[in-house]
């Protein structure tokens, strides 16, 4: 049995407050020979001594002074634990994880942030970000309870979604590159002799997603859209890259848009969540996520990041 309680944390915080027993006394309403009988009664349950004693004066122990510091850290989490419970009872979560496409920077989401922790207070908010497949595994695996995903989710239900936005793709080359030049459209075989900049798929048990590319055709992978976007301006490979994104570097001719003979993909953003879920934190994020623009907003934020890198 723990011989050490949350009242007996709560007494050694009174009494360094007050500095005396007897001002501790006054702090919590008690009389002063509770507060003595108390805290004889917490030396002798731990066997070290808390106070050094002289007539009315008292100093803390190293012992004492060591409980005190840690004590009040644990005074701290049972506050938030309480504080927490009362929130759960009304419907709010205790933690809501939010595994965001990379093609939205999660600082992007900080005002939304912000608002969420005034309103919702105790809620932990916990921002993921990957790539491709990543987000719908983290969903289905019980990972994450909101996702931001760019494509279609996996066969088999359990979640919703809803169409965010929509992202139109162009085929670019770096104005140095060999393929800079070459007649259009684009054949494959023309394509496949040259190095293809792709993302990683981070997916562990869903099939990996490749997109645009051909078969035998040399790969760099990367981590995300951006590193993909500044190798492909760099000269290192060549690959399909989001317009709104890739625009900022067309305008200046550090990357030249090719037409292929394959038709131009476009491809879908879409906010999803698990059909068993209903918190208020969930419902408040996905009300904020899925109001008309938002994502779009987002998305035109980054891409005038993405230009300010060249």
């Amino acid at each position: 049995m723990r011989r050490l309680t949350l009242e007996g944390l709560e007494l050694l915080v009174a009494i360094d407050r007050a500095g005396s027993f007897s001002g501790a006394a006054q702090l919590i309403d008690k009389v002063t020979s509770t507060v003595s009988y108390a805290v004889n009664k917490l030396e002798r349950d731990l066997g070290v001594s808390l106070f050094k004693r002289n007539g009315p004066h008292i100093a803390l122990t190293a012992a004492g002074r060591g409980l005190l510091a840690e004590g009040q850290v644990l005074l701290q989490a049972a506050d938030d634990l309480e504080c927490r419970v009362k929130r759960i009872a009304k419907g709010w979560e205790s933690e809501l994880r939010i595994d965001i496409d990379s093609l939205i920077p999660p600082m992007m989401l900080n005002a939304l942030v912000q608002s969420f922790c005034a309103h919702a207070e105790g809620t932990r908010v916990k921002l993921m970000s990957e790539a491709l497949s990543g987000p719908w595994e983290a969903l289905t695996d019980g990972r994450a309870d909101l996702i931001i995903a760019a494509g279609p989710g996996p066969s088999g239900g359990g979640y919703q979604s809803l169409k965010l936005a929509e992202l139109d793709f162009a085929f670019c080359v770096a104005a140095s590159h060999p393929l800079g030049k070459a007649h259009e459209p684009l054949t494959s075989n023309e394509v496949r002799k040259h190095r293809a900049i792709v993302v990683s798929d981070p997916a562990r048990r869903m099939p990996s997603r490749t997109v645009g590319l051909l078969r035998g055709q040399e790969i760099l992978a990367v981590p995300d859209m951006r590193t993909k976007h500044a190798f492909q301006i760099a000269g290192l490979g060549v690959g399909s890259l989001p317009v709104l994104f890739a625009q900022s570097a067309l305008d200046r001719a550090l990357l030249i848009r090719k037409e292929l003979e394959e038709p131009a993909r476009t491809e879908q953003l879409y906010l999803a969540w698990r059909n068993e879920e209903s918190g208020l934190a969930l419902k408040w994020w996905r009300e904020a996520l899925g109001a008309p623009g938002v994502i779009r907003s987002y998305l035109e934020r980054a891409s005038h990041a993405w230009g300010a890198d060249y």
